[in-house]
């Protein structure tokens, strides 16, 4: 919020999933239950279910929005597998460029 004070940017905060993509130019999602919460998978499984990112969810972003996932995915959870494989997705891009900056992060770091 400080930064949306200081630049005059907008932030709304949503808990519906639908209104959230509504005209969106990106969908950026994450798996639902991280390393050491493998015990909470199905609990989280059952909260988070309405916010999966299918297709349905993707149509109702823009035409050209991306959908973007920090990998590892669980296709069939938290995506789709027609999303995750589909023309909008560019999680592959996503973690490449990821790996680039972690690679010149250490670079900067040891020297």
């Amino acid at each position: 919020m400080r930064v949306a004070n200081e630049t005059g940017a907008e932030v709304t905060i949503l808990n519906d999933p639908d209104a959230a993509a509504d005209g969106v130019d990106a969908i950026y999602t994450d798996v639902w239950a991280s390393m050491g919460q493998e015990d909470e998978i199905e609990e989280r499984a059952a909260i988070f279910n309405d916010y999966q990112v299918d297709e349905e969810m993707m149509e109702l972003a823009d035409p050209g929005a991306y959908f973007l996932h920090c990998l590892p995915a669980h296709r069939g959870a938290e995506v789709s597998a027609g999303v995750m494989d589909g023309p909008q997705s560019i999680v592959y891009d996503n973690a490449e460029n990821r790996l680039h900056v972690q690679k010149a992060l250490l670079a900067l770091l040891i020297r």
